[in-house]
């Protein structure tokens, strides 16, 4: 499949290295992203930069997209110069995305009613290092013969992928799996300012704690950097764990599912936010307990 033509929309933290993958793997690649510069580090290492978004659309052959939430989505499909408007019928769209699972739904049967694109919904876990290794998790809702299809351009991407059913199904276990890492980078927190207060060398807990029932890769990867203060690379945001905890909840809600470890991880997480907190590392979460007191 090397010769199909992948449009790529979305350079963010996830979507640079990811491109950089497909194209490592021989994949011809156009990207777009509404930040023109973003796509800067992709032309350097061989991607083509389209000039619009209906210039990438007219000219691929599978579309995948990876942005921040719902209404990003929905811009870039239905919006003027969208998907919907350029698109034609035979193409295929991938949303890596973390979005809702009933706005998934509904936006994919519509775009196949306007210009008959099917709709994959594929998000992913792992974090900037899965995607710049490879390594992640990708977890698929739509028809399983058209997975099956474009498999090959998700295995440079990923270690597993997980036909979970129908459109809205990937959403659904991404909504799940982000319920408990956000639940346990928020525990965690507590655990490296209570070791601190506690006058036990926090950076040596996630060592201690390796291949223990409470290890974890957030621990391994998060927790010395909590302890170490070190928040300056940005690896996920505080505002995006604070997205998708408000998500579970509202799904929670729809299906009747008592979620209060998820309703109280979002009170958590908002208050986090409004400290100024919602663009930086949810590492910066230890400072939600490491004051004196």
């Amino acid at each position: 499949m090397t010769s199909i033509q992948i449009g790529f929309i979305g350079m963010g933290l996830m979507g640079v290295p990811m491109s950089k993958r497909l194209l490592q793997a021989g994949f011809p690649l156009q990207v777009w992203n509404r930040s023109t510069d973003k796509t800067a580090p992709l032309q350097a290492f061989g991607a083509r930069v389209a000039e619009s978004l209906e210039q990438l659309i007219r000219n691929t052959d599978l579309l995948m997209i990876c942005v921040t939430d719902t209404a990003a989505v929905e811009q870039i499909v239905f919006g003027p110069g969208g998907i919907a408007e350029h698109g034609r019928a035979g193409q295929i769209l991938i949303d890596f995305s973390s979005i809702d699972p009933a706005a998934t739904r509904d936006m994919a049967a519509r775009l196949k009613a306007d210009c008959g694109i099917d709709w994959i919904d594929a998000p992913v876990s792992g974090g900037v290092a899965g995607a710049e290794q490879g390594s992640l998790a990708v977890m698929a809702g739509g028809n399983a013969e058209l997975l099956q299809q474009v498999m090959p351009l998700l295995e440079p991407l990923s270690q597993r992928v997980t036909h979970m059913g129908p459109v809205g199904a990937g959403q659904v276990t991404k909504i799940c799996n982000q319920m408990l890492v956000s639940c346990n980078v928020l525990v965690m927190a507590e655990v490296m300012a209570l070791a601190e207060k506690a006058g036990v060398d926090a950076g040596q807990i996630p060592t201690a704690l390796k291949g223990g029932f409470a290890d974890s890769i957030p621990l391994q990867l998060t927790g010395p950097r909590m302890a170490n203060r070190d928040f300056d690379e940005i690896k996920w945001h505080v505002k995006t764990l604070l997205k998708d905890l408000d998500m579970a909840n509202a799904l929670a809600k729809a299906m009747g599912s008592a979620v209060p470890m998820a309703g109280l991880g979002a009170e958590l997480m908002r208050q986090h936010g409004s400290k100024g907190y919602l663009e930086q590392d949810p590492c910066t979460l230890i400072e939600l307990y490491a004051g004196k007191g």
